[in-house]
């Protein structure tokens, strides 16, 4: 058994922009540790986002990222032989593990052609606070709130 946590080892900053963030969601993004593939569809994304948008590509994927974000998430608990839905707040760092997986995910069931297409499709539509992902922070948001009787179960 382990005595304490694993200590959190720092995220080296991605070559372009320099941004920890960024090399978060790039090996998100990795299949089997194609690491230069996926910083290609990154890069490339970023670009046509830029050119789609005409603003900076990386402020629009930030905002993406910020409105995927959840701030509450609802946990199950067993209370006396019945299952609950508990809303607790999210910590810092899986609030950025979510929204990294969920855009990335809602990316990949997109049914644009390439990964690069999807992955700009699934941005622009979240800086605007529509798409798929953001659907997902919303229903798991409106879940924690009709769930709000049952917080006095919280797990301390």
């Amino acid at each position: 058994m382990r005595k304490g946590q694993a200590k959190q080892r720092p995220l080296l900053p991605d070559p372009k922009y320099k941004d920890p963030l960024v090399t978060r969601f790039v090996n998100s993004l990795m299949k089997d540790g194609k690491k230069n593939l996926a910083y290609t569809l990154f890069y490339d994304a970023i670009a046509k986002i830029a050119e789609k948008t005409e603003e900076e590509g990386l402020e629009v994927w930030k905002k993406a990222l910020n409105n995927v974000i959840p701030s509450i998430e609802v946990k199950r608990r067993r209370v006396g032989g019945s299952t609950f839905q508990i809303p607790i707040e999210v910590r810092a760092g899986r609030k950025i593990s979510l929204g990294v997986k969920w855009l990335i995910n809602c990316a990949r069931a997109r049914g644009e052609r390439t990964m690069t297409e999807r992955l700009v499709n699934e941005t622009i539509a979240a800086s605007k606070g529509e798409g798929n992902a953001v659907k997902k922070k919303n229903d798991i948001h409106k879940m924690a709130e009709s769930n709000r009787a049952f917080s006095h179960f919280r797990i301390k």
